[in-house]
């Protein structure tokens, strides 16, 4: 649905070009291209080291398929493993460890069945999850840098394709297609950063938030296993973020 909103922006901009008369390529042009977008990706390259540039890059894809957390099925788990504490101990737990699928979850119960204390076991789960969002907020601020310098690129692609054009004034034939290709430029580098770049920063905060909610939900779950509390109690706890998540 992410992506798909880029492809509507893009076609209803188009679809308003061809109703005033004018043809998609005309918006075809490789040296507005290069400066706009191979330039923005050099400022940005600049600004941030390259592990986090590339990271950034290879997060593009959860614009078609973001990240999926059910939250119901790890409430179902949480229960379940509440009740086996409270009947046979915690260290039961141990043999369901290798059965839970989400890392955090089983970090966290390990934790729990090597006694590690709980004011120590919430610090290192609450570290983990605040190191996940930082990294996951420079890969939106990756994205809103992009959207910070396409602009500026597309005003300086302009300005080059003006000067180029300023030299065809004896070429009044050449000099009005000249000035359009100038501003293509521009095109690129508005359209690029309010219909991609922009958005897509935003939506990596979004996700963010989700797996921040998701991580603290099951931080809250574990906690209240370690408490010794039973399956009943710990439905509660969950049910205010099940709530709020829908």
């Amino acid at each position: 649905m992410n992506f798909l909103g880029i492809i509507v922006a893009i076609g209803c901009v188009i679809t308003a070009m061809l109703l005033e008369g004018g043809h998609p390529s005309a918006l075809l042009n490789a040296p507005a291209f290069l400066i706009v977008i191979a330039g923005t990706t050099g400022c940005v390259m600049v600004q941030y080291p390259i592990k986090v540039f590339i990271g950034a890059l290879a997060k593009f894809k959860w614009l078609i398929k973001p990240p999926f957390h059910d939250l119901a099925a790890q409430v179902t788990i949480l229960e379940g493993m509440a009740t086996l504490a409270r009947q046979q101990g915690l260290l039961a737990l141990e043999n369901e460890i290798s059965k839970i699928e989400e890392p955090f979850l089983s970090k966290g119960i390990q934790m729990v069945v090597d006694g590690v204390d709980k004011e120590q076991l919430v610090h290192l789960l609450e570290n983990e999850i605040e190191f996940e969002q930082h990294q996951l907020e420079q890969s939106a601020k990756v994205y809103e840098a992009f959207g910070g310098y396409a602009p500026t690129m597309g005003i300086l692609g302009a300005v080059l394709g003006l000067i180029h054009a300023m030299g065809l004034l004896d070429k009044p034939d050449q000099l009005g297609p000249a000035i359009a290709v100038a501003f293509i430029a521009t095109i690129y580098g508005v359209g690029a950063c309010n219909i991609i770049f922009l958005p897509t920063g935003n939506r990596f905060k979004n996700i963010a938030h989700d797996i921040g909610f998701y991580k603290n939900m099951i931080l809250e779950g574990i906690l209240s296993i370690a408490s010794g509390e039973n399956a009943l109690q710990l439905k509660r706890r969950m049910e205010v973020y099940l709530e709020a998540h829908h």
